[in-house]
């Protein structure tokens, strides 16, 4: 009878609880959905763009019966490649055949390599079997790589991602769990009584926070790069103002976030739907050959920014004016939330 009682009452508990309910039943199925869409639409070597130059018509039929999309060039070059987003570059010269990676993605990359040699052995197969085996001499291969190397891992471009994602999620849970802390202890409240106004309420808890933020990212990405060695072909400096940048938009949602929240618990549930889409569209999956869709929501999330950055300078060693836009946008997202975060204090006090 008791534990009859006990279970009714926690039943009714979250029945009245809907965003509780909501959490229970349509995260799982978003994250799946997500999951489902991302595992299913990665692109692989059969959707990569390759330029040609001088190659042999045979290769190219052979490489577009793979589904392959070919475009002819007159010259090769690595500025080609990255300019005109090829994934790759063949060309036909000295008796080699000189392949180009782009090497964005070194999974994707080594399944390319693979599908190229497998259609040059194809054309000489072919040719043996016409009984013209002169037609299709013995080719090399000649690799070439526009990022990193023969060696270059997954990891390698994972680690910037993994970086920015540690930032960005202890960032935003702290800075959000402790003003919930605030307003349920009172504190907020009764400063909210005082003359105060919500903008500086605001700027005093960003800058607060804001040098533990601070601290965490310098310490982050030392460690990252001087003790485990991670991967660094750019400046330290710009992965250290990324990295700031992209703190202080997990510090003003995460302030954001929590005012409507009314436990802590209520806090982590926005984890689900807040922080795990960040993750599989900032970059672990290769965005470039999803659907239009896919990519546009991608782009809504500041996550994507700060790891397109972070990638461009640890991974492919771009400067500032290449990753640029990418801070600007994330300049564009605190400023919006820590709007949002002053309109969202009249629920307190309007001033």
């Amino acid at each position: 009878m008791r534990i009859r009682a006990l279970v009714l009452r926690i039943f009714q508990q979250l029945l009245r609880d809907k965003r509780t309910l909501a959490m229970l039943f349509l995260a799982p199925l978003l994250v799946l959905s997500l999951m489902y869409y991302l595992f299913n639409h990665t692109g692989n070597a059969s959707d990569a763009k390759i330029g040609a130059v001088n190659l042999n018509p045979a290769i190219v039929e052979l490489l577009k019966e793979k589904g392959m999309d070919i475009t002819t060039y007159d010259q090769a070059s690595k500025d080609v490649v990255v300019n005109d987003n090829l994934d790759a570059m063949m060309e036909w010269r000295d008796n080699t055949l000189h392949l180009i990676l782009k090497n964005n993605d070194p999974s994707q990359s080594k399944a390319l390599q693979m599908t190229v040699s497998q259609a040059v052995a194809g054309l000489a197969d072919t040719a043996q079997k016409l009984g013209n085996p002169a037609a299709a001499p013995q080719i090399t291969v000649k690799t070439d790589y526009v990022y990193g190397d023969a060696d270059t891992t997954f990891f390698d471009t994972l680690s910037p991602i993994l970086i920015g994602f540690f930032v960005f999620f202890f960032v935003f849970l702290i800075s959000g769990i402790g003003l919930l802390r605030e307003r349920t202890t009172g504190t907020l409240e009764r400063l909210m009584s005082t003359p105060v106004r919500r903008g500086e309420v605001i700027t005093g808890y960003l800058a607060g926070y804001g040098i533990f933020a601070l601290l965490q990212t310098v310490i982050v990405v030392l460690f990252a790069t001087l003790v485990l060695g991670i991967h660094l072909e750019g400046s330290l400096w710009l992965v250290l103002l990324t990295n700031i940048l992209l703190a202080f938009v997990a510090l003003s949602l995460g302030i954001l976030l929590s005012t409507f929240a009314a436990s802590e618990f209520q806090m982590v549930q926005f984890i689900p739907i807040v922080i795990i889409p960040q993750v599989f569209f900032a970059g672990i999956f290769p965005l470039n050959h999803m659907a239009e869709w896919i990519q546009i929501i991608a782009r809504i999330m500041p996550l994507y920014y700060g790891a397109d950055a972070l990638k461009s300078v640890m991974y492919k060693g771009m400067g500032f004016g290449d990753i640029a836009l990418d801070l600007v946008v994330l300049v564009c997202f605190a400023a919006l939330f820590i709007g949002l975060n002053i309109l969202a204090l009249k629920k307190y006090r309007k001033l």
